[in-house]
């Protein structure tokens, strides 16, 4: 499965990035967005790329290396809510353009071996990072130990699904029979939970498993922490990119944006959300949802 950046040429164009511009690409996955950079400033930029995900790592490494062995791209293994102390350790006080594509990449979804898909018999961990200390919570310790309304809670509050009690109900009487250890069983727990009608177009699990997965990686707190620390380390005239694709996120980002304009720090670069052309969700299904904002420090 290969990754196909959602909105790239948009996200990247926005930036505005100049010749020897030090750009930030917070959420590296397959690399797309920092390959475009470095074609067209011809590798005259300074690229920082960070990801927790080392397999996203390797991934971006083996696609921009060979076609720039002169890049000057420098490679973190980092959430991107610690941007400043990854800045901090390459010794760079204050950058041009940062970019966040808060997405999954079709790779983790695919070919993780972590449980994102709900068509798979992967363990149920849905951690972004694939290098799991002993005892590091994951999706198993949701699904299997936290209370009932716990988890109505987070499905309701993170996946927004109307059927969020019904499905923390099945998961519950499920568990006591035996552990929930892998997605595909995760998936057929809520497929039996809910009406068969009202889901043409995602299948029923997904709603829960996006829960699950933000629950997880604390996402939105994630969001929260990043967007102040990335906008002081913006030059004036700088600018920070975000690519959402869920309702939740785009509200964090839209709140914040707004509040920097209103206080005069900020010029807001995309008045309404930016989203992928017709022809881009045909191409690419998972783009549909996408929600491009853009902001620049003044």
């Amino acid at each position: 499965m290969t990754h196909t950046t959602v909105l790239l040429h948009e996200a990247v164009d926005g930036l505005n990035l100049k010749q020897s511009s030090i750009f930030v690409d917070a959420t590296l996955n397959a690399g797309g967005h920092s390959e475009l950079v470095l074609s067209q400033l011809d590798g005259n930029v300074r690229v920082i790329g960070i990801d927790i995900d080392a397999d996203a790592i390797a991934r971006a490494k083996a696609r921009i290396i060979p076609a720039n062995t002169t890049a000057n791209i420098a490679f973190f293994q980092e959430n991107f809510r610690n941007i400043d102390k990854v800045l901090d350790q390459a010794g760079v006080a204050q950058v041009d353009g940062i970019l966040f594509d808060l997405g999954l990449s079709s790779n983790q979804i695919e070919e993780s071996g972590r449980g994102f898909s709900f068509k798979t018999d992967e363990p149920l961990l849905m951690t972004m990072k694939k290098d799991l200390l002993p005892g590091e919570f994951t999706a198993f310790d949701i699904v299997n130990t936290w209370g009932e309304d716990s988890l109505a809670d987070i499905i309701y509050g993170y996946g927004e699904d109307r059927f969020a009690r019904r499905i923390a109900k099945a998961i519950v009487t499920a568990r006591e029979i035996q552990p929930i250890k892998t997605a595909q069983e995760l998936s057929d727990i809520v497929a039996s939970a809910v009406p068969k009608f009202g889901f043409k177009k995602i299948n029923p699990a997904t709603k829960t498993f996006q829960a699950i997965r933000i629950a997880v990686n604390d996402e939105l707190g994630a969001i929260k922490e990043t967007l102040p620390k990335a906008f002081a380390r913006l030059n004036p005239g700088g600018r920070m990119a975000l690519i959402s694709f869920h309702s939740l996120e785009d509200r964090i980002v839209k709140r914040f944006f707004k509040e920097k304009a209103e206080a005069g720090e900020g010029r807001l670069i995309t008045k309404k959300p930016q989203i992928p052309s017709p022809q881009e969700v045909a191409e690419n299904p998972r783009s549909r949802s996408a929600k491009l904002r853009i902001i620049e420090k003044l």
